[in-house]
């Protein structure tokens, strides 16, 4: 069961009961809300299985780009899970939009964590990179065992591409903030990787556990409150760093802006989202290789995961 943890941020913060753990429940699922991410999904979906994630659990907020079909035909009907979502809610009484994303992680928490040692959230646009090791089991094992990681983004940027360059996402693009920790207001945020059956409260970027409540560990051990875990020294990415590809190319951006968000009133309100975010991104950056290193050294592939783009239009930015 769950319910609002409180009356005036209800759209963020939901309470649940932990599932139990199943007999023989093992390995880790990604949890993730999708629409119409066709052109992007295969890449996802092969790298987060080549570094070892067993089952994927997709709400799909109602694409209609054949993005279901490709998960189909890429996974095994043990391995996926696909759950009709329409995330746009409001509460009748104030009118606020419910956060759709949130309910949607307390839905897969109750109805499916307990088959999990652990579920990872993340969305499309983010990939999961295990720093010294080969899979994603074997980075978690630096935690040792606390149940709620928090993973700061890793925010990338355009990397001077105008126009989508033909190719995956985490191998075009390589410019990142060079100091996350520096980082404020939209482009300073975490995800999470928590032990289904242990947690009691969920939003989006953060989550309670019955033994440690707010507290969570960093990739490498260090345990700080949520409100603590913005301190430099909380900010982590020794064993497992999460790539977000926030911007992609400029023309990516414009389509992303004119797409909108579920959980924003207005397009005017999203768009200066974006534009804030962007300025931090692209402020200070530095080359960040490790993806490509990583996925060169231990053969993974890929596949035809981008449109291609005629050479021609492969213009980039001085």
């Amino acid at each position: 069961m769950f319910g609002w943890k409180s009356k005036r941020s209800f759209t963020r913060e939901l309470v649940i009961t932990p599932p139990a753990p199943l007999a023989g429940r093992h390995g880790i699922s990604i949890v993730a809300c999708v629409k119409n991410e066709a052109s992007y999904i295969e890449e996802w979906i092969r790298f987060h299985t080549a570094i070892g994630v067993r089952h994927f659990h997709i709400y799909d907020d109602g694409s209609t780009d054949g993005t279901m079909d490709i998960l189909r035909s890429l996974l095994p009907a043990d391995a996926l899970t696909i759950v009709p979502w329409i995330m746009r809610i409001r509460d009748q009484a104030t009118s606020v939009v419910l956060n759709g994303q949130a309910i949607a992680f307390a839905h897969a928490l109750l109805n499916f964590g307990g088959r999990y040692d652990w579920m990872a959230f993340i969305d499309v646009d983010e990939f999961l990179l295990p720093r010294r090791d080969r899979t994603l089991e074997e980075a978690l094992r630096h935690v040792k065992g606390f149940p709620n990681i928090s993973l700061p983004w890793h925010m990338f940027g355009h990397g001077g591409h105008r126009v989508r360059p033909a190719g995956p996402v985490c191998l075009n693009y390589t410019a990142r903030v060079a100091h996350p920790e520096r980082q404020g207001g939209n482009a300073s945020n975490f995800k999470c990787i928590v032990d289904p059956t242990s947690v009691t409260g969920v939003s989006v970027h953060r989550f309670w556990t019955k033994a440690f409540g707010d507290r969570t560990s960093n990739d490498a051990g260090m345990v700080a409150s949520v409100r603590d875990r913005k301190a430099e020294a909380f900010y982590s990415a020794e064993n497992l760093q999460l790539n977000h590809y926030y911007l992609k190319s400029q023309q990516e951006l414009a389509e992303k802006v004119a797409r909108g968000w579920s959980f924003d009133d207005t397009t005017e309100k999203y768009r200066q989202k974006v534009a804030e975010t962007a300025r931090y991104i692209e402020h200070d950056v530095v080359e960040d290789r490790a993806m490509a290193a990583f996925i060169a050294r231990n053969h993974i592939d890929l596949g035809p995961s981008a449109i291609p783009v005629p050479e021609t239009m492969h213009d980039r930015t001085s």
